[in-house]
């Protein structure tokens, strides 16, 4: 069995149909379909292209994945996608729209959450202990507020997401009962230790000691994190020696996921020869112990 805990309908192309050509085609069970939901003032340049002309606003800004494109997918494919949904903790009250979604449209996943704002701020620990009162997990987006230019200066970065590793870590400890599943570039640079010094969003070269990740999952046991998308695949492939050490001694926390069409992720686990039962845990039972299959 295998699922994909980290994908997005009318998306890069791909309407519900294509998404199921895709799954069977790389043996993919079931989807996990997160909304990606772009507030007024928070679009980034680029994004709108891959999402549905559906969702275009009539101000030109584009509103992303959002949970009626969701919903509409689960209708029409019943067994094959799990919806997910993560309301803008500025707009309203997302603890409450976040419920409403579990009890009236079978929502068992918040994610993606996605926004400018910080992973600690009070509003997100409000949606977030929700979610953990429900049995949900939180899919964080995070990409940090500021990379060193060439000089090593700090410089701001128009899209962050969520904050630094300081401010998931604080997140963490706000919400025990919750369980976190990271995510994006802002994420997966801290498996390294030149996480601060690096200015790349994807940093290369080896993985070098001290990468502040492998404390928080020490520290944490509500800590996840999946492989999805570019980023989690960045940080295997930049040292694959570490990478397979990595994957075996957290084995336990973490997921196959995809995030855009292809299947690079599956195509390069084989490369480092794990443990079969290593495999197993990151395609699918992990995935189950937190959102059980009907």
């Amino acid at each position: 069995m295998r699922i994909d805990a980290h994908m997005h309908v009318n998306y890069q192309g791909m309407d519900a149909g294509s998404l199921i050509s895709e799954m069977d085609a790389y043996g993919i069970d079931v989807t996990w379909l997160l909304t990606w939901y772009l507030p007024p003032g928070q679009g980034a340049p680029g994004y709108g292209g891959g999402f549905s002309p559906l969702n275009y606003r009539a101000d030109g800004t584009h509103a992303g994945a959002t949970l009626d494109h969701i919903l509409a997918a689960c209708d029409k494919y019943p067994g094959r996608f799990i919806a997910g949904y993560c309301p803008c903790p500025f707009e309203g009250s997302a603890a409450d729209l976040f419920e409403s979604a579990w009890r009236m449209h079978g929502v068992r996943i918040c994610g993606e959450w996605s926004y400018r704002l910080l992973l600690d701020d009070p509003r997100s620990i409000q949606l977030f202990r929700r979610a953990g009162q429900l049995g949900a997990p939180v899919v964080l987006h995070m990409d940090v507020p500021y990379l060193p230019d060439d000089k090593g200066n700090p410089t701001y970065q128009n899209n962050w997401c969520g904050g630094d590793i300081r401010n998931l870590e604080r997140a963490l400890q706000a919400c025990p009962d919750t369980v976190f599943i990271g995510h994006a570039p802002g994420f997966w640079r801290y498996i390294s230790g030149d996480a601060v010094t690096s200015p790349e969003s994807y940093p290369s070269g080896p993985v070098t000691p001290g990468g502040e990740l492998h404390s928080l999952f020490d520290n944490y046991p509500n800590l996840y994190a999946d492989l999805s998308s570019g980023s989690g695949l960045n940080a295997l492939s930049r040292d694959p020696g570490q990478a397979r050490d990595f994957l075996i001694h957290r084995a336990d926390r973490l997921l196959y996921g995809r995030d855009g069409k292809g299947n690079d992720l599956q195509e390069f686990l084989p490369t480092l020869d794990l443990p079969a039962e290593v495999l197993t845990k990151i395609h699918y039972e992990n995935a189950i112990r937190l959102v059980p299959v009907d």
